[in-house]
């Protein structure tokens, strides 16, 4: 992901991972396949996927149960408005190319959430994981993935308690970003593949330049024969007004990336 601001370019790497383990949404399943359509026609996307407005929480697979060692890989970088519209964030991000970041995941019961104790997923039972709805553990996820890029720079993250679509991050030096989540889509092709969509307004509260943008999260998980999870993550950034080139671009994405990711059980809670 990228940012209009030089000094934070890390943080856009971040987001594009945060968001691919923090979606949620409606339990429904598309009839169609468009997001397998967008999936197959990356990078040539001239406008953003169709998605119904966010509520409520989406509903992973059984199989995403647990605790999970990520690993993601920028393997794609595409600018497709430059040299007319381009971010400055977008060149910073060239160095994050093929250098596998790693931090622990997981994804928890839905009811599991509503304490925010410590992680009660392996000690239920199997049949009680699959009869569970699985979500994100969002709060979790996001403060791992900020410090696996950011350190100590960052402060605390957390939902909003009067919006669940709504994630805030605190850095230390009290700038805060907060990413709503204002659309999504889903697609399950089969009992190994599930395929997610997010469109997330984000707003980054700065003394010195506050920013917004929208971005956009596709991600396709596939079920290995060997119980690992790997996945394709698509991110594209929109511009929105006041930017003086939102006009220009429209709803045509500035950039976009293409991350490859693997999960690995881990035994160990955290």
């Amino acid at each position: 992901m990228d940012w209009c601001w030089n000094r934070r370019c890390a943080i856009g790497k971040w987001l594009s991972l945060l968001l691919a383990v923090w979606l949620w949404g409606s339990p429904g399943v598309a009839s169609a396949s468009p997001l397998t359509d967008r999936l197959a026609s990356f990078p040539q996307w001239e406008g953003k996927p169709p998605v119904e407005t966010a509520q409520g929480e989406l509903i992973y697979p059984d199989w995403l149960a647990g605790n999970w060692i990520m690993t993601s890989t920028l393997v794609e970088m595409v600018a497709p408005l430059a040299p007319d519209v381009t971010t400055p964030g977008f060149e910073g991000n060239r160095q994050f190319l093929q250098q596998p970041v790693r931090c622990p995941v997981r994804f928890v019961p839905k009811n599991a959430l509503s304490g925010q104790g410590g992680f009660p997923v392996l000690s239920l039972p199997t049949q009680s994981l699959v009869q569970a709805n699985v979500v994100s553990d969002r709060a979790y996820n996001g403060l791992s993935l900020a410090k696996a890029y950011l350190g100590d720079r960052v402060f605390r993250v957390w939902t909003d308690s009067r919006d669940g679509n709504r994630l805030i991050t605190k850095f230390r030096d009290n700038r805060k970003l907060f990413s709503t989540v204002t659309g999504r889509a889903v697609e399950q092709p089969d009992a190994q593949h599930f395929i997610a969509t997010e469109l997330v307004q984000q707003f980054f509260q700065s003394p010195e330049k506050p920013y917004k943008n929208q971005v956009e999260t596709t991600t396709a998980y596939t079920r290995q024969l060997n119980g690992t999870v790997t996945a394709e993550q698509l991110t594209a950034v929109y511009l929105n007004p006041p930017h003086p080139k939102a006009f220009l671009a429209g709803d045509r994405p500035v950039a976009l990336y293409r991350y490859q990711l693997e999960f690995i059980k881990n035994s160990t809670n955290s």
